[in-house]
């Protein structure tokens, strides 16, 4: 079954140095669906764990099986427009309207 559109949960603000968690979630897709964040349309990097030497200026951590992204320190440069892209390999993977986040 194909993934429906993904409800995004993007806070429209944001205080620096706070942790922020945005969610994407749809429950129709079968397989279940995996979940990429895309900012400002560009597709984010998935990271499990802290700092490597090829992306040390990653400053969140994305799950794409739970669609997750949370930012453990918020910065300035995490503010931007954010939506999530629901696939999982049946019919055309869905996103959700864009969403601003201002830090």
């Amino acid at each position: 079954v194909a993934p429906t559109t993904p409800v995004c949960d993007v806070p429209s603000s944001a205080m620096t140095g706070t942790v922020v968690q945005l969610s994407c979630k749809e429950n129709e897709g079968s397989p279940p669906s995996e979940y990429q964040w895309y900012k400002n349309g560009v597709a984010l990097l998935e990271k499990i764990g802290t700092g490597n030497a090829r992306t040390p200026n990653i400053t969140y951590t994305m799950n794409k099986k739970s669609g997750t992204l949370i930012f453990n320190t918020v910065t300035k440069n995490d503010t931007g427009e954010y939506f999530c892209e629901a696939s999982n390999g049946v019919g055309l993977p869905q996103k959700c309207s864009m969403k601003r986040m201002q830090v």
